[in-house]
């Protein structure tokens, strides 16, 4: 995808630190409603063919917790086939959706426009109703005339944007979502010294905006994107991300905003996806840094906190049904060396965005060489990370605790043992190494869990198109598994 943020809507923020019945709809839409959405990148599902292909997504979803996907549109011609397939999915899934217009596609001129698509898919049975009104979001947009667009949709929009404090007329709209779900600078980079913007300070920022209007406060687990010259959206930086997944769902269960958005399902390209690498998607060039780096892990974590979140409670424990680890890693040391070979480092590629730069991702320094572990328990037990040659056990209380082990390169092995038994144990089918794999800077993180899901997630050949592309080196595809699992005995 294309840089997620403008500057000049930064500046401000920094200022501010078919036929269905809308009726049948009314219960699912209650004022007093918690929901939580699922940000859905629709600009790389061209491949998809029918509904059938967003069943395992909207099924997924439903089953932990999830209650809408944000459709997130431009203006490609297959844009309304596919949001077609994905309505008529979702109804038949018990789920619903709803527009999120992409404004770097849209223009803020065109409010019009924006909202007679709203008014296309407004009576469909899947379309998400907030207090009996469509419920439609964007990204980006400030400057866009709502009152137009009310006017075309031809009936009542429950309009939250992705306006930004400060810039954005916050009177105009019924909510408003925060995209910055990464600690940052002010300027769509990692924090800088002496320039430091909180995920919580851009809650504080909207909530006072919003002067009372609902908040959709965004959850995210990490932040990577390494797009070279072979490409013409051009853009290499980090996030500083390592516990983020769990941290964030901590300071939600604190905040209890009305809505809370996860950032994203699909959206590989900038490494925040928690959805299968196996749903039906295109390969924008991401695959380079996607293949074998699964995420589903995060997707299960979630669950217990989805649930605890719309009880309006503030710990886990009992919502924990199934005991488990949850951990994640890149796949090799800050400090190796890729230069000679990553595809960062040749020709002129574009870099009018400002978000390009050569060899190891801008803000690479934000993160921590380490193995990160949360643990998810019924009752107290000891947690055994390896990590290499590095060895450390941690005892976990009930609910949810969260450890950090010093990355090793090796074998990265995980146990549970509880009065002197084992649990569970299993070895990561993922080794940490010292070098460069495919060549390139990879600051993807693998997500595992113990015990392993039972499956393999794989990218399919559309989405392992463009892998070789700019590549210097021979790069083996999906070989997570290619030897067998390795379970310690």
């Amino acid at each position: 995808m294309l840089p997620r943020i403008l500057p000049l809507l930064l500046a401000g923020f920094l200022a501010l630190v078919a036929a269905t019945p809308m009726a049948q709809h009314m219960a699912d839409n209650m004022a007093t409603d918690k929901l939580v959405f699922c940000h859905f990148m629709i600009g790389i599902t061209s491949n998809r063919q029918s509904a059938a292909d967003y069943d395992d997504d909207m099924k997924r979803a439903k089953a932990l917790g999830i209650d809408a996907f944000a459709l997130n549109i431009g203006v490609d011609p297959y844009t309304d086939a596919q949001l077609n397939w994905a309505y008529e999915s979702a109804a038949k899934n018990d789920m619903k959706v709803f527009l999120s217009f992409d404004f770097n596609w849209y223009n803020t001129g065109q409010a019009s426009a924006v909202g007679a698509k709203i008014k296309q898919y407004a009576s469909l049975p899947a379309q998400l109703l907030v207090d009996n009104k469509v419920f439609a979001s964007s990204f980006a947009g400030d400057g866009l005339d709502i009152p137009a667009l009310q006017s075309a949709a031809g009936t009542d929009v429950f309009f939250a944007p992705n306006f930004h404090p400060g810039v954005g007329d916050f009177n105009a709209i019924q909510g408003g979502l925060n995209w910055m779900a990464w600690d940052n600078n002010g300027e769509n980079k990692a924090p800088t010294p002496g320039r430091t913007i909180t995920v919580a300070d851009g809650d504080k920022a909207y909530v006072d905006a919003l002067n009372g209007k609902p908040y959709i406060a965004p959850v995210s687990g990490w932040f990577f994107t390494h797009f070279g010259g072979e490409v013409s959206y051009s853009k290499n930086w980090v996030f500083p991300s390592d516990l983020l997944w769990y941290d964030r769902w901590q300071q939600i269960l604190s905040l209890g905003p009305r809505f809370v958005e996860i950032v994203t399902w699909n959206d590989y390209g900038e490494s925040h996806y928690i959805g299968p690498l196996a749903s039906p998607h295109t390969d924008d060039g991401a695959s380079k840094w996607v293949m074998d780096m699964p995420h589903t892990g995060w997707l299960e974590m979630s669950k217990p906190f989805i649930a605890a979140y719309k009880a309006g409670d503030r710990s886990i424990d009992q919502y924990i049904t199934d005991e488990k680890l949850i951990y994640w890693y890149r796949p090799t040391p800050r400090d190796v060396n890729c230069d000679p070979t990553d595809t960062t480092m040749e020709g002129n590629p574009n870099n009018s965005s400002g978000n390009f730069f050569r060899g190891k991702p801008n803000g690479w320094e934000t993160l921590q060489d380490a193995v990160f572990v949360v643990a998810l328990l019924k009752s107290p037990a000891t947690v055994a990370v390896s990590s290499g040659k590095n060895s450390k056990t941690f005892e976990a209380q009930t609910g949810a605790s969260a450890f950090t082990v010093p990355m090793g390169v090796g074998q990265q092995k995980f146990a549970i043992t509880r009065d002197g038994k084992s649990i569970m144990e299993d070895t990561s089918l993922k080794d940490i190494v010292d070098t460069c794999i495919c060549g390139i800077y990879n600051f993807n993180p693998y997500v595992g869990t113990v015990p392993a899901e039972s499956t393999i997630d794989k990218l399919e050949p559309a989405g392992l198109a463009m892998l070789s592309q700019g590549l210097k080196v021979p790069c083996p595809t999906n070989t997570l598994g290619a030897s067998g699992p390795r379970v310690t005995p």
